[in-house]
């Protein structure tokens, strides 16, 4: 039994894959009920996909084509069942490994490895429509969960949530880890969230560790007991299990969105690789605890569900060939990125251009020019 986990967590898919959904799980299976073969299909494609790229995303950080890497591995399920719950007029504020999330939200993923590789601030517009509303990774632990409260208030107070008009209305969506919980910034947030009746769901990945830091050590109490605290009804999931993922976190942010005010999900899952390229988990987490959390691979617990219902040997090879294409996509793309101009460092630090952005930039490209006089 997970000590970390709680009595009435909301589960579908049992680890070996069997549909075994536990009692707080009754409230959804209508809605699982529903999905078609395509959509279920669909979550297994994207978790297989989006861990291709980030392999080969940790691969070429190795190969010093990259700064940096923070993987997503083992937290698939999580990201692909709340990402597919949103709805196209969402706003989606992630923090720096929901790759998943954003792939299914339409941003290039060359995009997040254009950031990584340090030629970018931002690595795409968030206002640009083929983003969907996503806004950019943000390194800064927990400050997301601010951004995402802000727009969530001028959503209700410009009446763009509660109408009743599920085609209209907007919620947000805001992800964080375990470590990020521990920021003053999210518990600021969720308390302007509760005040303010926010249309939005606070999505917390508890992956286990904080970088070398347990849960057990942050935390005295079960962290979907904060959101409770602040007075937002608040669930635990299975984090490896999409199928629970993507129904509580639909009905959620369909609560949210229709103005019955912010909700908060606690996704049990487990980063199974790094934090990021530059940690090394071995320091700090047993072979017997990884190798635990291996048999409970989101993507093999799914993989088994669709076996179990008929799913082809060709479907599965048809996901193996297209993840493999994805991979060599982002293999091939990445050299060949547009290094960075100067200029672009003063770019976007003020709305209107600000004489102090002026003065700084002409001294940087006097500054250059004057090795290229040397030279002469």
């Amino acid at each position: 039994m997970d000590p970390l986990e709680a009595p009435d967590v909301v589960r579908v898919l049992a680890a070996d894959g069997t549909f075994a959904p536990t009692a707080s799980a009754e409230p959804y299976l209508a809605l699982i009920d529903s999905l078609s073969e395509d959509d279920l299909q669909g979550f297994y494609r994207d978790m297989v996909v989006i861990r291709a790229f980030d392999r080969e995303a940790t691969n070429l950080q190795r190969q010093g084509q990259l700064a940096l890497w923070p993987p997503s591995f083992g937290q698939e399920a999580a990201q692909v069942g709340s990402a597919r719950a949103t709805r196209p007029q969402d706003h989606v504020f992630p923090s720096y490994r929901e790759h998943a999330v954003c792939m299914i939200r339409g941003v290039d993923l060359v995009d997040i490895i254009s950031v990584m590789r340090g030629h970018s601030h931002g690595g795409w517009n968030p206002r640009d429509p083929r983003n969907g509303n996503t806004n950019i990774y943000t390194l800064v632990l927990g400050s997301q969960t601010l951004h995402a409260t802000g727009v969530a208030m001028g959503l209700g107070l410009d009446g763009l949530s509660g109408s009743g008009d599920p085609e209209r209305d907007k919620a947000v969506i805001v992800y964080y880890g375990d470590g990020a919980s521990s920021q003053g910034d999210v518990h600021e947030a969720m308390v302007f969230a509760a005040s303010y009746a926010t249309p939005e769901v606070f999505f917390l990945q508890n992956n286990r560790w904080a970088i070398s830091v347990p849960v057990a050590t942050q935390s005295r109490t079960p962290l979907v007991n904060r959101g409770q605290g602040y007075g937002m009804p608040s669930i635990q999931i299975d984090g490896n299990d999409v199928l629970a993922s993507y129904a509580v976190t639909r009905i959620a942010l369909d609560e949210a969105r229709s103005g019955l005010g912010p909700r908060a999900i606690e996704a049990m899952t487990y980063r199974m690789g790094a934090h990021t390229t530059s940690d090394d988990p071995t320091k700090y987490r047993t072979g017997d605890e990884e190798s635990t959390w291996a048999g409970r691979d989101p993507i093999m617990r799914m993989r088994a569900y669709l076996e179990g219902r008929g799913a082809s040997d060709a479907f599965f090879s048809d996901v193996e060939e297209q993840a493999h294409a994805l991979a060599e996509d982002t293999r091939l793309r990445t050299p060949t990125l547009p290094l960075p101009t100067v200029a672009s460092i003063f770019e976007h630090v003020y709305t209107e251009p600000h004489p102090l952005m002026q003065e700084q930039l002409a001294w940087v490209q006097q500054y250059e020019a004057s090795f290229e006089e040397g030279d002469a």
